[in-house]
């Protein structure tokens, strides 16, 4: 399906040794699902018009709920964009989506119903009925606030709960269970409840055994038949809960997602994710050594308090800077505004404005040698501009993200510009190229939210670690398949 120059021309052109001394670090491989797709999913048309379509869905979703559902949850996507880790719920294994963009960890229990389901993996729901180590969430614990929302207090979840009135007057809800809650997606949603029991980390040496870990248990779903580990800012999260027994492996974590560019053989091989600080020597060809992150701050919003988000400066395309509108520079009062760094988005969302002005100036500068559009692909995979790119080769633009505090992420092509065999319609055969962001859309229509999303697709091939005491996300090139057997070794 894609081409095998892609890869090596990272190989050739990024070369470096990377030695690590891991410390306190846990190591977990990250399963892409592309390595096993559904064979609905069998050719590149397919897949890019599924990963088009919801990364489309769950960002306009996450802007048209923002003032009703302030804790809106982020979508895992389609066969093609999604990453796995496998966790030990009570004996039992299961396989959950790593999501940067929400906040719980939450499983399929039995029984279980999943709507709209047909065509997904259907993984065997956990069982917690007759396990003595499984307890109930109260409504007065902070856990279940933090489910429901920031905002609820006690007495109005202890109402929720049927707590009688004489009970709520004297503080006196301990006994009773934290009502169902509701996460919405881009396209599914659930219903669940809180409960308290063991998780285990298997694939560390030893095992990793988190007592009293707090996770959603549902047993209805829509469209959404595989749990979340939900790896964001709040309370909930698999960080956070993990900082509370291991604070070293709390603080940080990071993740290098192997390139793939949409063919099922480069990600048989795990993206690394680790939890935990590590000491890193990055060597480059030239013999160079040092730290070679580039990091930008953390964004806080009373909106989306769980989101990951930066502030961008601009997109340069070639040597021309494009500078970003100021709602994707900083968060403002009204908490709008920001880029979220999302593992879960397939694809990078810019607002229609900077888009625009992005694609305006790649068409100019690729067009000039490439000129002809290949509309039929742009209508069948959602994405544009795209061109045919046989013949004399395309002269592709360089493409580097600048994020605040100067920080410059230099996009290696195959992360920006797709290129891939086209087999539809009266140009089958025939080589395109497509640019793999898209448009989110007019701001000002939007209702507020975030500003963008960084997707996935851009992030491949790049360490990316969230610094949670530093408050900073930071970017830095790897080869992420060597990684793997780099930090193995280590």
């Amino acid at each position: 399906m894609a081409s095998s120059l892609l890869l090596v021309g990272f190989i050739i052109t990024f070369p470096c040794l990377v030695s690590v001394s891991l410390s306190e670090t846990l190591l977990l491989p990250l399963t892409h699902s592309l390595s096993h797709a559904h064979p609905q999913f069998n050719s590149t048309h397919h897949l890019l018009r599924a990963a088009s379509a919801r990364s489309a869905a769950r960002f306009r979703l996450r802007h048209r709920h923002q003032r009703h559902l302030p804790r809106q949850a982020s979508l895992p996507l389609s066969p093609g964009s999604d990453y796995t880790l496998s966790l030990t719920l009570h004996s039992q294994a299961v396989s959950l989506y790593m999501d940067t963009g929400s906040d719980l960890v939450w499983v399929p229990c039995s029984p279980f119903t999943c709507i709209l389901c047909d065509g997904k993996p259907k993984p065997a729901p956990v069982a917690l009925n007759s396990s003595s180590s499984t307890s109930d969430v109260t409504c007065k614990s902070s856990a279940c606030r933090a489910v429901h929302s920031p905002l609820s207090s006690s007495s109005d979840l202890c109402a929720m709960a049927r707590c009688p009135l004489e009970d709520i007057e004297i503080s006196d809800c301990a006994a009773y269970q934290c009502p169902q809650f509701y996460y919405a997606y881009g396209d599914g949603s659930l219903v669940g409840r809180l409960k308290k029991g063991i998780v285990t980390i298997p694939t560390s040496s030893p095992p990793l055994v988190l007592r009293n870990f707090t996770f959603g248990c549902a047993h209805t779903a829509l469209g959404e038949p595989l749990g979340v580990a939900g790896f964001g800012r709040g309370p909930l999260s698999l960080p956070a809960q993990l900082a509370e027994s291991s604070p070293q492996l709390g603080a940080q974590f990071s993740y290098c997602l192997v390139s793939h560019s949409f063919d099922a053989d480069r990600v048989r091989r795990p993206s690394p994710l680790i939890l935990g600080r590590y000491d890193v020597t990055e060597k480059s060809s030239e013999g160079k050594g040092g730290s070679d992150f580039a990091y930008t701050p953390m964004l806080d919003s009373p909106n989306s308090p769980h989101f990951y988000s930066v502030g961008l400066e601009g997109i340069s395309v070639g040597r021309r800077f494009i500078p970003a509108p100021e709602n994707l520079r900083r968060i403002d009062g009204r908490g709008d505004g920001g880029v979220v760094v999302d593992s879960g988005t397939t694809f990078t969302m810019l607002p229609s404005g900077l888009f625009g002005a992005v694609a305006a100036e790649f068409d100019r500068q690729l067009g000039r040698v490439n000129s002809r559009r290949a509309r039929a692909v742009e209508d069948n995979t959602g994405l544009s501009p795209c061109y045919y790119v046989d013949g004399a080769g395309a002269r592709v633009p360089d493409v580097e993200f600048r994020f605040a505090g100067g920080s410059g992420v230099a996009m290696p092509r195959g992360n920006y510009f797709y290129e891939f065999v086209d087999v539809d319609g009266g140009n089958k055969g025939r080589r395109v190229g497509c640019l793999m962001m898209m448009d989110g859309g007019d701001a000002t229509e939007m209702g507020g939210g975030p500003g963008a999303t960084l997707g996935n697709y851009q992030q491949q091939g790049f360490e990316v670690v969230y610094d949670l005491e530093g408050r900073r996300v930071g970017f830095a090139r790897r080869q992420c398949a060597s990684m793997w057997d780099s930090l193995r070794q280590g």
